[in-house]
């Protein structure tokens, strides 16, 4: 008999010990599911902002195609500015960028940033040096971004020299 109650103790004591590498195994199987989770969670928010921006590279590369067929219109509508129907598709066509996140530098009396603003000239002023003095092509903006930056003409300091002499 007290072989008989040995034995069940051991047995429940076996019991014991398989029920704790169990409850290890599910505790470690938890743990793994709750790692692959995030790691998805983590690659979805990934693929989303990876989605996000190949759709703001493609927007990014129509709206500049689309540019050149603004500047089009522009010279069009100085060469015929009294053709209302041009003047309204121009307009019209205008506003269609900019609900679309396009916005235009201005630029002209304002210092020059190389960040939005490319020279193609200089010329020399009385004015403070670097302020743009005309505008050879629009420059543009796209959600913060600049995807095309204005040519100008900035002032130039005159040298004392040249006043004197």
């Amino acid at each position: 008999m007290a072989a008989e109650k040995l034995t069940k103790k051991e047995r429940i004591q076996e019991l014991k010990k398989q029920l704790e590498e169990k409850n290890k195994l599910a505790e470690d199987r938890l743990n793994q599911l709750k790692y692959l989770q995030a790691d998805f969670d983590n690659y979805r928010k990934n693929f989303e902002k990876e989605k996000g921006n190949i759709i703001r590279l493609a927007n990014e590369k129509i709206m500049k195609e689309l540019l050149v067929i603004l500047d089009d219109l522009g010279r069009a509508l100085k060469e015929n500015s009294s053709n209302k129907g041009l003047s309204l598709l121009c307009s019209n066509f205008f506003k269609i960028l900019l609900n679309n996140g396009l916005k235009e530098i201005e630029c002209l009396g304002k210092k020059f940033d190389p960040n939005f603003h490319e020279v193609l000239s200089k010329e020399q002023s009385n004015n403070e040096e670097g302020i743009i003095l005309e505008e050879f092509q629009k420059g543009f903006i796209l959600n913060s971004k600049v995807i095309r930056p204005s040519q100008v003409k900035i002032s130039e300091k005159i040298l004392e020299e040249n006043k004197n002499g």
